[in-house]
């Protein structure tokens, strides 16, 4: 009795667990069968429908298991496209075609996934191909109407306008750039002291700027572009109003970009205007260019010849030709949305008139970059220093002129939208020179509200 029991109640034990494992294990077999075995007439009945989302929704599970097969991957690759998802279709439509080269769909679908991801380059070599293989009219009317839709949209890409307004309200502690001495002693007349003119004196006040430019770009070939730009700002002050500066400035040029490099060379000039009367004109040219190590990392360099001329009466003994040349580095952070970059540069002045301190040798060097710390706010800071050596003697203070400049500046980038933006920054400049009265110090905080267009 006790052994029938037992034996009785292993079966039942037994009987269970099969039950169990059965239905433990049937979740896992289903799917295993619908997985091998998508129905594909219902997914194309629904893209027929125009009911591409549920297609795709319908063949994602099914994908892992029927990669591979050519007729699951031309469906699947349809669906994902149709449904909005380019890039999972070309890696279908891309199974497809490595099994079947010559399937024209397919080749025509893969255009068209290329052509929503705005791989234009790559839509054109598929549809080209297709064309190729002189399909009927109906589909040859479809690839010339994307071949028209691309060449307007390359032809659109390759002429670009860009620019910029600011307006700038700040406070500037020298808007003169002067000594804050008032008087001077010329060792040449027995260190006899002057009084300086009031205008040589360094003098503080609040201003705004207003500020502007834009730049045309044309690409003439892949490797080959033309661009123009120009550019103006005034800068009035509240009371010191015979400080008033205004500039306009132009520049054309070519581009010669490439797979890693791009480098520029363009005329360029300038005018100046000192409280609304003509001060100084620049006009030269200039060459710049920029080497890609990877995708986060650039080397620049730049090379400029300018040539300095003063307009008001009496100034024209301080005209000069300049050259300057600069490497440097720029590596990028942040998905490209922060930077540091440093920039070595030196040069030379070129006395033309006999000024007092003739020819001057120029030594400079800067850091700086920024730091996105929120979606729509950089910080950003630079630091430089540049050095001057004189060649000649100063006769009304007998030494050869040595300056040494700093200049520091701090502030944040505020992106109140896709074309507006706040910029509030400190720019604080040193210069000392062996020479008293080329010594200054200048403070300025500044806000700016900028709006871009492109």
């Amino acid at each position: 009795m006790s052994s029938r029991g037992a034996s009785t109640g292993g079966a039942a034990n037994k009987a269970v667990f099969a039950v169990l494992l059965f239905l433990f294990l049937l979740p896992a077999w289903v799917s295993s069968a619908r997985a091998a075995d998508p129905d594909l007439a219902t997914a194309a009945a629904l893209l027929k429908a125009g009911r591409a989302a549920e297609a795709f929704a319908y063949l994602e599970p099914f994908e892992d298991a029927q990669a591979g097969n050519p007729d699951f991957d031309y469906v699947f690759g349809l669906a994902a496209l149709d449904a909005g998802n380019p890039g999972r279709a070309t890696l279908a439509l891309e199974r497809v075609l490595a099994v079947n080269p010559n399937f024209a769909g397919a080749r025509i679908d893969m255009a068209r996934a290329y052509f929503a991801l705005g791989d234009f380059a790559r839509a054109k070599d598929e549809f080209r191909a297709v064309l190729g293989q002189n399909p009927p009219p109906a589909a040859r009317a479809v690839i010339e109407r994307y071949l028209a839709a691309i060449e307007e949209r390359e032809t659109a890409k390759r002429t670009v306008l860009t620019g910029f307004l600011e307006l700038t309200l700040g406070r500037d502690s020298n808007v003169n750039n002067s000594t804050s001495q008032t008087e001077v002693a010329v060792p040449a007349l027995g260190n006899l002291v002057f009084t300086l003119d009031p205008t040589n004196v360094k003098r503080s006040d609040g201003y705004s700027t207003l500020s502007g430019g834009a730049e045309i770009s044309h690409q003439v070939t892949p490797g080959f572009g033309l661009f123009a730009g120009a550019g103006g700002s005034y800068r009035a002050n509240s009371t010191e109003d015979r400080f008033d500066t205004k500039s306009i400035e132009g520049r054309v040029g070519v581009a010669f970009p490439g797979e890693r490099t791009l480098f520029r060379a363009m005329v360029q000039g300038e005018r100046f205007y000192l409280d609304h009367e003509a001060n100084r004109t620049t006009r030269g040219i200039a060459a710049d260019a920029r080497y890609s190590l990877n995708p986060a990392t650039f080397l620049t360099g730049f090379a400029a010849k300018t040539a300095y001329r003063f307009e008001a009466p009496g100034l024209d003994v301080n005209d000069f030709d300049q050259v300057l040349a600069g490497v440097g580095m720029i590596r990028l952070f942040h998905e490209g949305r922060s930077a540091l970059a440093g920039t070595l540069l030196g040069g030379k002045e070129n006395d033309i008139h006999g000024r007092a301190d003739g020819d001057k040798d120029i030594l400079g060097l800067r850091f700086g970059g920024n730091l996105n710390v929120l979606e729509s706010l950089d910080v950003f800071a630079s630091v430089g220093g540049q050095r001057g050596d004189y060649a000649r003697e100063n006769l009304a203070f007998q030494v050869t002129r040595e300056d040494e400049q700093i200049d520091a500046v701090v502030g944040l980038v505020w992106r109140l939208s896709r074309n507006w933006s706040l910029r509030p920054q400190v720019l604080y400049v040193r210069n000392d020179s062996n020479i008293q009265i080329y010594s200054y110090k200048r403070t300025d905080a500044s806000l700016t509200l900028r709006y871009d267009f492109k």
